[in-house]
């Protein structure tokens, strides 16, 4: 068996102290929450970015002012793999509680001054940089969040439980999007649309204050990892974890970076994209669009328990490849039934569209920490997950708007995740079967 493809148990090295019920609880708590802090922050910013667009981007063209915010939105995740190498050398040599709580200090942070920004009718262009700043700023911090979570609620249960307990925390990442989508239906509903361009679409950005010192009590609760613990104790702890990775996890890293390009590139598109899509391209009311979504989001959420529970039983890596076939043959359809004009039947091509990302997400999060040892699990995690993202998820609203501007078909984003799903489905099949 090669280096990067032993499993957890046997690639740690470590004799970790069993984990006790209440320590398994706070770290999927404190995993979970993190992930709702994460991706609020993000996708807030895609729920409201044609409402910001004229705010910072004023253009003659709606169109072209639309995609400017969208361009920020990806140019955002760019600096991802430097906060993932940042974060992840910060979890493998002084750990895993210390990196995360230091990522959602400053994803909090950042999305916070968003919300406090001047725009462009104030101090023009400056306005625009100091947007995409906070924005780059919130990519640092997620580069570390996500898969600092995977491992950390990994390490602290049960091998046997870890692939369904694992499913809670990427939970925390659609509860995060359903709970932007309700902020900015709540907003949007009790504002007036020159309220909501003026000052409301702050509001659900300056929400971060409270969740952030949620989460932040939760993961300061939080020990170590038992692994992490013992290996600490024996000073098993890498000096390089980047260039160990570099150097003995090639095969991983490259499985790492294929898996995050189909899995972000579809469930970004599908997060993200869509609100501008059904407002922007087939006229939609905002209001509706953001409460329907907050909906489908959570629905979504529910889906994915009995995904974990199936990975338990049937394996992580076949219910993920599940999850990228569904995608692979829903996706043109879902998106051609949300043109009917039917508010119901979107809602239904929209949860058949997130049930698919459900059983990804739930299987994946115990699939991604499978791939790497214990002493470069983050940083290995880190920066594969990261560069997928840089790669394909970032970019994924962006291409899906200039697909549709240059074809003028508006179901070409389809096509999108139709291709990203491809690759996702070869990367499956170098993993081992078992895992």
């Amino acid at each position: 068996m090669s280096v990067t493809q032993r499993s957890a148990e046997s690639g740690s090295g470590a004799d970790p102290a069993p984990p006790s019920p209440r320590s398994v609880r706070r770290a999927i708590l404190a995993g979970c929450l993190g992930t709702v802090i994460e991706y609020y922050d993000f996708s807030i910013y895609g729920y409201l970015a044609v409402v910001m667009a004229p705010q910072f981007f004023p253009s003659s063209d709606p169109t072209a002012s639309v995609m400017a915010a969208l361009a920020v939105f990806g140019t955002g995740l760019v600096v991802r793999p430097l906060g993932g190498i940042f974060f992840g050398r910060l979890g493998d040599r002084f750990g895993r509680r210390r990196a995360l709580v230091s990522s959602v200090l400053c994803m909090g942070v950042a999305s916070s001054i968003t919300g406090l920004l001047p725009t462009y009718h104030q101090i023009g262009v400056t306005a625009a940089v100091l947007l995409l700043l906070a924005r780059m700023a919130q990519g640092v911090s997620s580069g570390g969040e996500s898969v600092g979570a995977y491992a950390y609620v990994y390490e602290s249960a049960p091998p046997r439980s870890r692939a369904f307990l694992g499913g809670f925390t990427p939970m925390g990442s659609n509860l995060g999007f359903a709970l932007a989508a309700a902020a900015a239906g709540a907003v949007s509903g009790l504002t007036t649309q020159d309220q909501m361009a003026a000052w409301g679409w702050r509001l659900p950005f300056l929400m971060a204050v409270p969740l952030t010192l949620f989460c932040l009590w939760a993961r300061l609760r939080i020990e170590d990892t038992p692994e992490f613990a013992a290996a600490a104790q024996r000073r098993d702890i890498p000096t390089a974890p980047v260039r160990e990775v570099l150097s003995t996890h090639r095969r991983a890293l490259l499985q790492a970076v294929g898996l995050s390009v189909a899995q972000s590139g579809a469930l970004f598109l599908g997060l993200t994209y869509i609100g501008v899509y059904l407002t922007t391209d087939l006229g939609y009311d905002p209001t509706h669009v953001f409460w329907m979504t907050s909906g489908v989001v959570f629905v979504s959420v529910l889906v994915m328990l009995p995904a974990g529970w199936l990975a338990s039983r049937f394996g992580c890596r076949r219910i993920v490849m599940v999850g990228f076939l569904g995608f692979l043959v829903t996706a043109y359809p879902a998106m051609s039934l949300m043109g009917r004009h039917s508010l119901a039947l979107t809602a239904a091509a929209y949860l058949l569209f997130l049930s698919c990302g459900s059983l990804v997400l739930a299987p994946a999060a115990s699939l991604w920490p499978r791939l790497f040892e214990r002493r470069v699990r983050y940083t290995g995690m880190a920066i594969g997950y990261n560069v997928g993202v840089v790669l394909a998820g970032g970019t994924a609203p962006y291409i899906a708007a200039y697909l549709v501007h240059q074809t003028g078909n508006l179901l070409a984003p389809a096509f999108f995740v139709m291709a990203v799903c491809v690759i996702g489905i070869g990367v499956l099949l170098t993993i081992r079967k078992d895992v």
